[in-house]
């Protein structure tokens, strides 16, 4: 059953009034189609994680990408992984995916949706809605260039003489781009490249669209469903057009819809930002998203690892609120994307985020800025493949796995959902070639692995087997214990600033796992506040003592 008056309440806080009625009305006539719909599964548990990956990063000569990923899923990851998070998978002209020409067509390398129906019967499924923005080459705005109608109003035309130095700039790029229209020429909002348009949602037929493709997305298997750069989404010059309540208003409404028509479907807010400002999309834990990116745990990760100390990351996390019922993190230290800085600001000094800076750099990685709009600009994200993040070049093989296991560790042991990125499952390392021939920094982490020559290393005795045996191992252990569940609370430690150390309770109280990390290369002694305890990862039991090898990690219960 619908609830088209709490549509109108959020669409009367975007359109007023008279606009709301009139778009609650269009959106029944057009969604009718989704009605019955069979509700998604529950909440979501310790059995749950998340693989990231593009449709095609694994490659077979003459096989659709779709089909290449599902049968390495099938035969080498099982359920261990109980998700699937499908990046981009639309035709598209820039970007790697992320400047969409049709949201509701499959990129034919990739298959079509009755391969990602067969994925589907198998994983769960998590799609990504690129709803800020959308090819240049898209039919909408060669639409726009025609100017016909509606579409002239489904893009931003602005007048390039005004001030937009407050607008935040996610890139050093322009951030108006000319065009040629049939009305002669005109400038419109581009916020990442002059390929990606900004789609105007003021216009209340552009609402629609976006809801009419999440709906869709629902429909055809997604469990979860990624807002893309959604921060960006509502314009209002002479603001910094970011987290504007209008915005979290369209979430409430995107919810409110999903909830009426495909109850059980989670959205998931990216948002790559300080962290007040990422979990303000929780809203009152019930209207906004289920899930929010947990953007300062990649960099502190990093920062512990490299520095030996778990201080910052202790801190950190001890000062975290706990998500309210039905909702969580989502914990991830590796995507497509580079090591966002800027989620540090305020709990890293500049000096330390200078610090790693400087190490991406000394890693063989790249550093991409943002414009501040005063003519200066300063780190937005680390490029950088995660396991080169952690050591340098000199450093032996042994330290660098033993170092990105341990951060792996981190990501399992915290409260909310853990997303690992196919490279990091795999042990990739930085992609050289990808990135120079390519110009594009970020590809530096995006590598097309060809599926014969993987699985041989898999075989062999390489760092990828060690790195993929012992990261499925601990996702499978993970799994078997509802202390790990989202729900299950988390009491960060405060013991050596050596070692990164938290209490997990299952929700009913009958298991609780104590978790050590060592994050420096020295041995470390800890005094247990329990005794007899058994460490899952080793089988072994400890006394009233434990010594943490270096990078050691000890789940007890």
């Amino acid at each position: 059953m619908i609830r088209k008056d709490e549509w109108i309440k959020s669409l009367t806080k975007l359109y007023g009034e008279r606009e709301a009625a009139l778009t609650a009305d269009k959106m029944e006539e057009r969604f009718c189609r989704f009605e019955g719909m069979q509700p998604r599964g529950g909440w979501l548990t310790e059995k749950d994680s998340i693989l990231i990956t593009y449709g095609d990063t694994l490659v077979k000569e003459g096989e659709p990408g779709f089909a290449t990923l599902h049968g390495f899923l099938k035969k080498h990851v099982g359920d261990a992984i109980s998700t699937v998070h499908i990046l981009p998978m639309f035709p598209y002209t820039s970007d790697d995916g992320f400047s969409v020409v049709d949201y509701k067509k499959i990129n034919p390398d990739l298959g079509d949706w009755e391969d990602v129906k067969k994925l589907a019967a198998d994983y769960h499924l998590m799609f990504d809605a690129v709803i800020n923005h959308i090819s240049k080459s898209s039919d909408w705005f060669q639409r726009y260039l025609r100017c016909e109608e509606p579409y002239k109003d489904y893009f931003i035309t602005c007048d390039p003489d005004e001030d937009y130095s407050t607008v935040t700039r996610p890139r050093a790029l322009p951030l108006l781009t000319k065009f040629e229209t049939a009305e002669g020429e005109k400038y419109v909002w581009t916020t990442f490249s002059e390929d990606q348009i900004d789609l105007n949602c003021k216009c209340p037929e552009v609402l629609i669209e976006i809801l009419d493709v999440l709906l869709t997305y629902a429909r055809s298997g997604a469990r979860l469903i990624r807002l893309d750069a959604v921060g960006f989404l509502w314009k209002e010059p002479g603001t910094t057009c970011m987290h504007l309540p209008n915005t979290h208003e369209v979430i409430k409404l995107a919810r409110k819809v999903l909830e009426d028509y495909a109850l059980g479907t989670l959205l998931i807010t990216e948002t790559n930002v300080p962290h007040k400002d990422n979990i303000s999309y929780f809203g009152n834990g019930k209207d906004e998203a289920q899930l929010v990116y947990q953007f300062p745990l990649p960099p502190l990760t990093m920062f512990s690892l490299l520095t030996g100390n778990a201080g910052r990351l202790t801190g950190w996390a001890q000062a975290l609120d706990t998500p309210a019922p039905g909702t969580t993190y989502f914990n991830f230290l590796s995507s497509h994307d580079g090591v966002g800085v800027r989620p540090v600001e305020g709990i890293l000094s500049k000096e330390e985020q200078q610090f790693l800076v400087d190490s991406a750099l000394r890693n063989g990685g790249e550093v991409s800025y943002k414009d501040n709009g005063d003519g200066t600009k300063s780190p937005y994200e680390l490029n950088i493949n995660y396991q080169d993040a952690l050591a340098s070049p000199e450093e032996s093989d042994e330290i660098r796995i033993k170092r990105f296991l341990a951060a792996e560790t981190i990501l399992l042991s915290m409260q909310g959902l853990p997303g690992i990125y196919i490279h990091s499952l795999l042990g990739s390392r930085n992609d050289y070639y990808g990135k120079s021939t390519s110009g594009i920094p970020r590809r530096i982490n995006r590598e097309k692995l060809k599926i014969e020559e993987l699985e041989k290393a898999l075989e062999g005795e390489s760092s990828r087997r060690i790195i993929f045996e012992e990261l499925l191992r601990r996702l499978k252990i993970r799994a078997r214990h509802p202390a790990f569940a989202p729900d299950s609370p988390q009491k960060v430690l405060s013991l050596d600033q050596r070692v990164f150390a938290l209490e997990r309770e299952s929700v009913s109280g009958e298991e609780k796992i104590t978790v050590y990390i060592n994050v420096s290369g020295e041995c470390v002694k800890i005094k247990n506040s329990f005794a007899g305890g058994l460490d899952i990862l080793s089988g072994e039991k400890t006394g009233a003592e434990t010594e943490l090898k270096p990078y050691e990690c000890k789940w007890f219960v």
